[in-house]
């Protein structure tokens, strides 16, 4: 077994998903939008289904609902409005699969204090001792709070007893390893991980993942024309109507944007070689008048310079957004665009 990152250990061979780990930080999320973009390049879906990310914080809400038609879709709708108005129960028909479930863990006895089986739990762990019998009480008593968290991922394009099947395997397979008193929280976490994995691995079946590459290219031309037509970065909101979208919608693609730039770092080589790294193609428009710029700094004031520096990345750091190049140079993020208009204007003209 090799060690690929602080958080986790991995016996599958090394891969743009698996690169993609070894540069998060502890601490650090791994994204959908992440996840996707990976997946979609390298088709390594098989590493990501079998490894173990537990240890590694996922967020999913860069990860679209689902829009589906048909039965499913119309399955998954009720679904999604039944959960949100609590009414599973009432709201479906009598032989309906998933109330029969409900019927079925409600009618399960109390076997236990859950504070007491996890003490339990926590010392036979530590002893090394297994206990299937107390695994089991943990999680019948267990089994509403899975119900209650797999009503959140409703609309995601995975069916309730789906997720709650997975959320309880989720939690079976981890209970041998529970070697901390806070059950509670430990199953929690446990059980949205499994489910989380569920939705980003039917997501990439939904074929997601291309969707998003497709809405980033078409991000990344607008960005690149708007640039060449205002000779200025343009903002969100003018990249937003010019792709007929939200501004919201559009602030999605952005991130996706900047996961797939963690992927992309994910892909270079650990010591690249510095002239290749120079004539590498960058992969958003912010990058494509850097050389350029580099050249006709001298002539700006070196608040200008470094204004333009930070803005563009040109010490070797990635472009920041104008809110951040304000936080540094104390300066509001109108001031910041302004500024940088002004230096671009110039810089074209002694151009």
């Amino acid at each position: 077994m090799r060690n690929v990152n602080p958080l986790i250990e991995v016996d599958f061979e090394e891969s743009v998903f698996m690169a993609l780990l070894k540069n998060l930080q502890p601490g650090q999320k791994l994204t959908a939008a992440a996840v996707l973009t990976a997946l979609d390049e390298d088709g390594d879906i098989e590493t990501f289904s079998q490894a173990d990310f537990l240890a590694i914080p996922f967020d999913i809400s860069d990860l679209p609902k689902a829009v589906l038609t048909g039965e499913l879709g119309t399955r998954l709708r009720l679904e999604q409005q039944l959960a949100a108005e609590g009414k599973l129960l009432t709201g479906l028909e009598e032989n309906d699969p998933l109330r029969l479930y409900l019927e079925e863990i409600a009618a399960i006895p109390v076997c236990g204090d859950v504070a007491v089986l996890a003490k339990e739990l926590f010392t036979a762990n530590l002893a090394g001792r297994e206990d299937p019998e107390l695994w089991q009480k943990l999680l019948n008593l267990s089994l509403s709070r899975i119900v209650e968290i797999a009503c959140e991922y409703t609309g995601y394009g995975v069916q309730l007893l789906d997720l709650i099947q997975e959320g309880s395997m989720g939690l079976w397979q981890y209970l041998p390893q529970f070697t901390d008193s806070n059950f509670e929280v430990m199953r929690d976490r446990c059980v949205r991980y499994a489910m989380k994995k569920l939705l980003i691995l039917q997501a990439y079946a939904n074929g997601v993942g291309q969707k998003m590459r497709q809405a980033m290219e078409d991000y990344r031309s607008v960005d690149e024309r708007l640039l060449a037509d205002l000779g200025r970065n343009p903002t969100l909101e003018e990249i937003a109507e010019a792709l007929h979208m939200d501004a919201e919608t559009a602030a999605s693609v952005k991130e996706m944007i900047d996961s797939a730039r963690l992927v992309n770092r994910a892909k270079a080589e650990p010591e690249p070689d510095p002239q290749e790294e120079e004539l590498a193609v960058e992969d958003t428009a912010y990058f494509q008048m850097r050389q350029r710029i580099s050249e006709l700094l001298s002539s700006l004031e070196e608040a200008d310079v470094q204004l333009l520096s930070l803005r563009f990345g040109l010490e070797g750091g990635m472009p920041l957004s104008p809110e951040e190049v304000g936080k540094r140079l104390n300066m509001t993020a109108p001031e910041v665009v302004a500024r940088e208009a002004a230096a671009l204007a110039k810089l074209r003209k002694e151009g």
